[in-house]
């Protein structure tokens, strides 16, 4: 894949459904994650994804939703149907009571409502006022096919007190325009390999700093202008066997971004096909500094998160994507990330498709079950 950007749809989870026989309403094998009687502090999520906690202690998770009826697209990996079940729910400090305080935002997903594709992320940045991720996973003008229900996909959105919600800044548009990335592209169709996945936020004052795993890069914000902060370039791995005996271009695939307490940007990675075990990293970024490789040795990271000096990481599959079952979901565990290190200590594993991490007074919140349409969790883990 000698692209500029992804040709899947970015987070792979459209690759990862290719092996989980999800043809049904419910998952074929969706384990408990470890003590979830016990740990369990939200339940009944759709696909969830990224979160983070409010000022007042009130946590915020973002739902990529169930898709819906359409119109429709047609991805690397199938068919994926539009609707407006993306949503964030808000789980109360004080009371733990959860409810969904931003509904009707737009959501792509295949047959079943899994693997879906919309909000992504959400930054709390008071206890009423949300800045929301909004995934795409594809070509800029796909979206253009999908009318004004999916004209939020693909931007970084806000809303005060659960009112509609108003565009910032349109990512995949930028994308589109400025391709960060510079790779080839397709020569019978220099259009096809265009792909933009907003998949992570926070906020920095009057900034927002973004993830895009569809264009490998991180992004800057000052009101509705987006810049380039820093671009990831491929890594050279072998191909599967199935493929050849040969060496492949991985891609990046940059999937969450954390501020850390020297002041930096830290940058996890996913990584694309063939998602080759061991070989994601995570990226320190300065202004106007060439990036840095912080950590390795890691291995599908979809999140990051800090406790004070300490950085702990998501993995979606210990074992990489292309090697789990073929049946069921995805296996991973929270790390704790020691710097220049090749190996990191687990802190929980057998994670049933973890995919983010907030920390708050030395205990990290998961969601579990990512790419499940109902059942999706928030798992609490005590940190050492």
């Amino acid at each position: 894949m000698s692209s500029t950007h992804r040709s899947t749809r970015t987070l792979a989870m459209g690759a990862l459904a290719l092996g989980l026989a999800m043809t049904t309403a419910i998952p074929v094998a969706i384990a408990a994650s470890p003590d979830s009687a016990d740990n369990t502090v939200a339940t009944g999520l759709n696909n969830p994804r990224g979160l983070s906690f409010s000022p007042d202690g009130s946590l915020y998770v973002a739902e990529a939703g169930l898709g819906g009826d359409g119109p429709c697209i047609e991805g690397g990996e199938g068919v994926a149907c539009l609707g407006s079940t993306g949503s964030v729910t808000k789980l109360m400090k004080k009371s733990g009571v959860q409810s969904r305080v931003l509904i009707g935002l737009p959501s792509l997903a295949g047959p079943g409502g899994f693997a879906a594709t919309g909000p992504s992320d959400v930054s709390a940045q008071t206890f009423d006022r949300l800045a929301v991720a909004m995934g795409l996973g594809g070509d800029p003008a796909d979206r253009d096919t999908l009318g004004e229900a999916g004209a939020l996909l693909g931007t970084l959105v806000t809303s005060k007190g659960g009112a509609a919600p108003a565009m910032v800044a349109d990512l995949a548009a930028y994308e589109n325009d400025a391709n960060p990335h510079q790779g080839p592209a397709d020569p019978e169709d220099p259009r096809k390999w265009f792909d933009s996945n907003p998949t992570s936020v926070i906020r920095q004052g009057n900034r927002y700093i973004a993830t895009d795993a569809g264009g490998n890069d991180l992004l800057q914000t000052v009101g509705d202008k987006v810049s380039t902060l820093a671009v990831f370039g491929d890594q050279w791995v072998q191909a599967p066997p199935l493929v050849g005996d040969f060496k492949i271009p991985m891609q990046s695939v940059p999937t969450a971004v954390a501020k850390g307490p020297n002041g930096a940007y830290f940058v996890s990675e996913l990584t694309g096909f063939p998602f080759a075990p061991g070989s994601a990293r995570i990226w320190m970024v300065r202004k106007g500094q060439t990036p840095t490789v912080y950590a390795t040795g890691l291995t599908n990271v979809t999140d990051l998160a800090w406790s004070g000096k300490q950085l702990y990481a998501v993995q979606l599959s210990d074992v990489g994507l292309l090697n789990e079952p073929p049946e069921g979901l995805p296996t991973g565990s929270l790390r704790a990330i020691t710097p220049g290190a090749t190996q990191h200590a687990a802190v929980v594993d057998g994670l049933t498709a973890p995919y983010g991490v907030a920390i708050r007074q030395g205990t990290a919140y998961v969601t579990t079950c990512a790419m499940c349409p109902g059942f999706g969790e928030v798992n609490t883990f005590e940190l050492p």
